[in-house]
């Protein structure tokens, strides 16, 4: 085992070594937030450019954040969503395109209908009556939920929250920006129940999918040095048994 070759198998062995310890090192030191956001912190209402920016995704800390807007609504966006869930029930979402700046907007989901006759009439109404009129909106933000296939008889039916689903069936939407999350308001509008938006659980300082990856990494350190020791043990064996061999053909 001291001969040259397997001196240099164990040197090689020992950087693989460190960098699987490094990288162990470096999984364990973002396992642990040393600094967590305060205990709720999403319950103090922001204004919405202060938390996240168009086209940019919602920080984890911030999902669920309190926020508030000013903008116009966009006319001929009330569009309906399906399978919301309000305490349980499965129903419907009408929703908008709010126009915060000039060529940035935001969907807003403004309530819950038990119904899809329910939800189209709000909407309706919502047309006719908010198309193109200011509102200031408070409410949570979400995150994107994802797009997904429509099915064959109904192209535009919409059944996740999805802001890039909902920019494909908006009007005025060249050189717009839009904003990632969504925005589930705090207080519906007529025709409409609130949308049940609970305060986010407090999330753990602990990161416990680094930590099993940080262990992961100390395993492939050790996995290294037992290569090593079997390999130079099997040449050792090896050699001990032609010696033998060759003692017993001269005896």
């Amino acid at each position: 085992m001291l001969r040259g070759r397997w001196i240099g198998v164990l040197l090689a062995c020992l950087v693989v070594a460190g960098v699987f310890a490094f990288l162990g090192q470096w999984q364990l030191e973002r396992a642990i937030d040393t600094d967590p956001p305060p205990a709720g912190v999403t319950e103090d209402e922001r204004p919405l450019a202060e938390v996240v920016e168009p086209g940019e995704y919602l920080p984890e800390p911030y999902v669920g954040q309190r926020v508030v807007t000013d903008g116009t609504w966009v006319a001929g966006d009330f569009l309906v969503v399906s399978s919301r869930f309000n305490d349980g029930t499965e129903g419907y979402w009408v929703t908008g395109q709010l126009r915060v700046d000039e060529q940035v907007s935001i969907a807003v989901a403004l309530g819950w209908a038990p119904d899809r006759e329910s939800a189209d009439a709000a909407a309706s109404a919502l047309e006719s009556q908010e198309a193109d009129q200011p509102a200031s909106i408070a409410g949570r933000l979400i995150s994107d939920e994802g797009t997904s296939l429509p099915p064959r008889d109904d192209i535009y039916a919409m059944d996740r929250m999805s802001p890039a689903m909902l920019l494909g069936q908006w009007n005025d939407t060249a050189e717009l920006s839009v904003y990632r999350p969504y925005l589930a308001s705090v207080e519906a509008p007529d025709g409409l129940v609130d949308i049940d938006s609970p305060a986010p659980t407090e999330l753990s300082t602990v990161n416990w999918l680094n930590i099993f990856y940080a262990a992961e990494w100390a395993v492939f350190a050790g996995f290294a040095f037992y290569i090593w020791y079997r390999l130079a043990k099997d040449r050792w064996e090896l050699e001990v048994e032609e010696f033998e061999e060759r003692a017993a053909r001269e005896s």
